[in-house]
């Protein structure tokens, strides 16, 4: 049920460039049959719906290099079947409540997830490949943004978080929000693959060299990064913005935080090959102070609030509509 609010509420443009799932038919559309898996209030689920749903959250579990547990594979099916009623009953309720998405608003979040693709044949290729339309897409985008428009009106809208509960939270959990020492730097990287022979790592070593001389001769960072750095910050002149201990390779993070402002070190060897660093910026330890984090707390707190009250507004609705299972 948490699932399913979360993916209702605050991730909603996710769910609908990831699941894009086919929608439960109206019941004027379709009669009740050995095919449905539920219905709500009339509201057929098919098995196919069921199914597709169920194929798309092992697809993505797989991308992810694991898979389901023989023993955890009910729960999912469970947790499935929960979320398309629970999604059906929101839809029907902002229909009683009279909640419309424009066409505007629809073409807007189509626009956007067509960009999460190279090309609108990627797109289509995707579609396809799940036996949707375009416009099944438009429909559960326009159902997914009503949904998400009745939990802000329904529930959102009347959670609010005081100054006392935020530094509460602040007060009571200290430790999110220590900040540990940090070191803002640039590097060059000349390659030297784990498998390469001396031969290799001489000519390695010869290049880097040759670029530190023209640092020492007044050359600029950012500019010989862009010209012969081989790490993929090269095009941002080395740029690695700031980092903590444990973000870097040892070796490279313990120069880095040895060495001075405007320092550049001398040739630091790790598992990816030589290094020249740059520091430009260092920042102590410290704990952020309340001000600055107030807002994020509160945003943190409410989300968490909202979460709990949508899981008790769906129950209810749950709880008075005709919902039959057949699985």
């Amino acid at each position: 049920m948490k699932f399913a609010i979360c993916r209702t509420f605050y991730q909603i443009s996710a769910i609908l460039a990831m699941t894009l799932v086919l929608l439960p038919a109206r019941a004027s559309d379709q009669k009740p049959s050995d095919d449905a898996v539920a219905v709500v209030n009339g509201v057929v689920i098919t098995r196919a719906q069921y199914d597709q749903e169920l194929d798309v959250h092992i697809k993505r579990i797989s991308r992810q290099g694991t898979r389901i547990p023989d023993d955890q594979m009910g729960a999912l099916k469970k947790d499935i079947l929960e979320g398309l009623i629970e999604r059906e009953v929101l839809y029907q309720e902002t229909q009683k409540a009279g909640i419309n998405i424009s066409d505007q608003i629809v073409d807007g979040e189509l626009a956007s997830i067509k960009k999460r693709f190279a090309s609108e044949q990627e797109f289509e290729k995707a579609l396809s490949g799940m036996g949707l339309t375009e416009e099944d897409v438009r429909i559960q985008i326009q159902r997914g943004l009503a949904i998400r428009d009745l939990i802000e009106q329904r529930v959102a809208e009347k959670v609010v978080i005081t100054d006392a509960e935020t530094k509460a939270y602040y007060t009571g959990n200290p430790q999110l929000f220590n900040q540990p020492e940090q070191v803002k730097a640039s590097h060059i990287l000349i390659k030297v693959e784990p498998t390469a022979d001396e031969a290799q790592k001489t000519a390695a070593g010869k290049k880097i060299e040759e670029v530190r001389q023209k640092l020492t001769a007044g050359g600029d960072f950012t500019e010989l990064a862009k010209q012969y750095s081989e790490g993929p910050s090269g095009v941002r002149g080395g740029d690695l913005g700031y980092f903590q201990r444990g973000q870097m390779v040892k070796p490279f993070e313990d120069a880095a935080f040895s060495m001075q402002i405007n320092e550049v070190s001398g040739r630091i060897e790790t598992r990816f090959g030589y290094h020249l660093i740059k520091v430009y910026d260092k920042k102590p330890a410290r704990t952020l102070a309340y001000a600055d984090v107030k807002d994020r707390i509160a945003q943190r707190l409410k989300q968490q609030q909202v979460e709990k009250d949508a899981t008790r507004y769906v129950q209810d609705l749950k709880q008075r509509a005709k919902i039959e299972k057949m699985l």
